[in-house]
């Protein structure tokens, strides 16, 4: 595998994260997070991935159906994105207000979402198909990378929604979070893995139908923020 491979896939599964992630960070301009630990985040979030592989592997060979194998898969890398954010976002003082969960754990599931980009281009570009490159691209920013996003945004609100409960309950929420987190992104991948367009069509809807209902939610946050907050202030 040659530099120039190397380089293909590195750019071609950072390209849509960061896309994404722009996008993002517009949403929180009135109030931007430090630029230093956004970029540590969706880092966090890539160094996830190669602590996946290897339980992930565990699991297919240990476990039979596809429905448990994608659910373990669903779970471990769930789990892995929130607890590289508890262990090195969310505890910073730069998290001080709720709609802060939500943007961290959205910029490491982008981070994680990056690297399993690039190992998925790998193989297409290596072997000179650019155009099946492209296109598995293209699929997964429309798909997989916001699937990644829906599932940690769902983390990120349960912690937002109870950050001014007590320790327990907030503890109970995250496990709500974490257990929605994986039943969606395990009711993806099933319906992804299935034949048939219609199949593909469905988990495709389910995504952006959780995308804007979760853009609703963040907006209700904001609006909690920043309702009395003087204009031009954070």
């Amino acid at each position: 595998m040659t530099l120039t491979t190397l380089g293909y896939a590195f750019l071609g599964g950072l390209l849509p994260s960061l896309i994404w992630l722009y996008f993002l960070l517009k949403e929180d301009a009135r109030c931007p997070e430090p630029r230093a630990l956004i970029a540590f985040a969706f880092v966090a979030g890539m160094a996830a991935v190669p602590l996946a592989l290897p339980l992930e592997q565990y699991s297919k060979t240990h476990l039979s159906g596809d429905v448990s194998v994608l659910a373990a898969w669903a779970l471990i890398e769930e789990t892995l994105k929130y607890a590289m954010a508890a262990a090195f976002i969310l505890w910073r003082r730069a998290v001080d207000e709720a709609p802060d969960y939500v943007v961290y754990m959205l910029t490491v599931a982008l981070g994680f979402a990056s690297a399993e980009n690039m190992l998925f281009l790998f193989a297409p570009i290596a072997s000179g198909n650019f155009a099946t490159g492209i296109f598995t691209g293209d699929l997964r920013f429309l798909g997989s990378t916001l699937l990644h996003v829906v599932a940690s945004a769902a983390i990120g609100f349960a912690l937002a929604f109870s950050a001014k409960m007590r320790p327990l309950a907030r503890s109970a929420a995250a496990a709500f979070g974490l257990i929605l987190a994986v039943v969606l992104h395990t009711a993806f991948n099933l319906l992804i893995i299935k034949q048939g367009a219609s199949t593909a069509l469905t988990a495709f809807f389910l995504v952006w139908l959780v995308v804007v209902i979760f853009f609703a939610a963040f907006e209700v946050l904001k609006y909690f923020r920043y309702r009395n907050l003087p204009t031009n202030t954070c």
